[in-house]
């Protein structure tokens, strides 16, 4: 009989589930003492954790353990890599607390609205300060969501009944997802003039963090709310704070850098503060827990590895591949422009490549939407697809066109409701090191994705290149590499030059204006 330690306060259906199938004994006991009860149960097979720390001391201590469910989406309290290292499997159970956080932003634009919290307190004191809590309407404003994910989709859902305008901004989200759940989708800058309360659903990442900073805090509405139920790093504070009583900006909080007792930097400027509790119902915890439980008796039982969020790339595929894919996707995905709105993406992998598909969609999910995990698994990767409302397509390829081991991919997206745009990438590994082979209708290509890069296409004619030459060289930017063919017909040519340095936006702007480029970019590959 396998043991499952559980300690935290986790709903009781995860242990009469488990118990249930006669294979398992678990221990369910909340406790202040992690280290103690780890070493009553070094035996543990299974942890279940919600927010407890699961750190390379606390996986020393259990030996026998295989498997880490965190009861929640997020997984940073866990270190995945140290448990991947011994051979331990980490699960989330996604989806579980979305609607509780929903609700959450709900109950605080309707609480700080109406001045609930200083009025009850005021009230139960004895006071009568009716005119002093005169409150606004949540009707007939305008709500913008950053992020239409699961979370940020239902917060839609949950405010459609409020006769608001609702906006929001996703990168990823195609134009029907959006529309489906009466979301008029704008860009970032847009969002944040517009709105009279904005809400974020975004992870915290190296594109996300201080996202929220002085330029666009200096767009919103005097007076507009901002509520933080996704991460603290995602709001610059300093910058809030000094624009937050000129502009009388209200913020509603429940995120911290620890979720932990003690000061919250953020006290000074948060109208409203609770302690994390956006998944704190008795409903989200019923869920997570069955979640949880059924997670692991499918893993076991199965081999359901749908919510693994740190497994290896499967045995025989070269993980340069699954690098190749990340490289090839983001490419692909500055090509058919950042704030264009995908509609389908189509795969093709040659060779030997052909039975790991389905795996090596992951990376390319995780290249179009910082909101989508690379340690996630191919179930996970459809379904974000699927909810983010983007057909794929893995098409049946022919191995006599001598593409071997080479891999083609090909997003279509909406610039506006009748304009599309489709482009196409190939690339290989020749003795070990990424190529890419094609871009669109140029051909022999053979660039390694390596350091900083940037790319200009443009209509073909003599002296363009010299030009973006000179251009670098003023700059004080040295080209250490270049491509630069034609298409088929002779009438695009397109530059990709690998330099030493990031291109400043105001060089890049300027080149491509004197060339008269059509698509023009600067990215930044790995360097190793």
């Amino acid at each position: 009989m396998k043991k499952v330690i559980i300690p935290t306060k986790l709903n009781k259906i995860v242990k009469e589930t488990l118990e249930a199938t006669g294979r398992y004994h678990v221990v369910l006991e909340e406790t202040k003492d992690l280290n103690g009860f780890l070493q009553q149960h070094t035996d543990a097979y299974a942890l279940i954790v919600r927010s407890e720390k699961v750190t390379p001391e606390v996986i020393d201590q259990l030996p026998s353990l295989k498997v880490i469910i965190r009861a929640g989406s997020g997984y940073d309290n866990i270190n995945t890599k140290y448990a991947r290292k011994k051979g331990i499997d980490v699960m989330t159970t996604p989806g579980a607390n979305a609607n509780a956080v929903a609700e959450e932003v709900v109950a605080l634009m309707l609480a700080d609205a109406r001045h609930l919290i200083p009025a009850d307190a005021s009230t139960r004191a004895g006071k009568w300060e009716k005119n002093l809590f005169m409150g606004r309407e949540v009707s007939g404003k305008t709500v913008g969501i950053v992020g239409l994910g699961a979370i940020g989709q239902l917060v839609a859902k949950r405010l459609a009944g409020f006769d608001v305008r609702l906006i929001g901004y996703d990168p990823v989200i195609s134009q029907e997802r959006a529309r489906s759940v009466n979301v008029e989708l704008v860009d970032l800058g847009s969002l944040f003039e517009q709105a009279d309360y904005i809400t974020l659903h975004i992870p915290e990442n190296n594109e996300t963090r201080g996202l929220v900073n002085a330029g666009l805090i200096a767009r919103m509405k005097d007076g507009a709310t901002l509520v933080n139920c996704a991460r603290a790093g995602i709001i610059n504070e300093e910058d809030f704070r000094a624009q937050k009583a000129a502009k009388k900006l209200r913020l509603l909080n429940d995120v911290y850098p620890k979720d932990a007792e003690g000061p919250k930097p953020i006290a000074d400027i948060a109208d409203i503060m609770v302690p994390h509790l956006g998944a704190s119902t008795k409903e989200a915890n019923f869920k997570a827990a069955l979640h949880a439980a059924e997670e692991l008796i499918e893993f076991d039982e199965k081999g359901i590895s749908s919510y693994i969020v740190n497994r290896d790339i499967p045995p025989g595929l070269d993980e340069a591949y699954g690098e190749l894919a990340f490289l090839l996707a983001r490419l692909c995905r500055q090509l058919v422009g950042r704030d264009a709105k995908l509609k389908l993406i189509e795969s093709s992998f040659y060779g030997s490549l052909k039975p790991y598909a389905k795996w090596l969609l992951v990376p390319v999910v995780a290249a179009i939407s910082d909101d989508f995990d690379r340690s996630s698994d191919p179930r996970a990767a459809l379904q974000y697809l699927k909810d983010m409302g983007i057909d794929f397509e893995d098409r049946e390829t022919d191995d006599k066109k001598g593409y071997d081991n080479s891999i083609t991919l090909d997003l279509t997206a909406a610039l506006s409701d009748s304009n599309l745009r489709r482009v196409s990438v190939r690339g290989t590994l020749t003795e070990g090191v990424m190529m890419i082979s094609r871009i669109n209708d140029f051909h022999s290509l053979y660039f390694e994705p390596k350091g900083h890069a940037v790319l200009f296409i443009y209509d073909d004619r003599p002296g363009v290149l010299g030009h973006i030459g000179a251009a670098l060289a003023a700059a004080k930017i040295n080209i250490d590499d270049v491509r630069n063919p034609h298409d088929s017909k002779c009438e695009k040519s397109i530059a990709i030059l690998k330099v030493n340095q990031k291109i400043p936006g105001d060089v890049l702007s300027r080149i491509a204006a004197d060339i008269k480029a059509e698509t023009w970019f600067s990215i930044d590959f790995p360097s190793a």
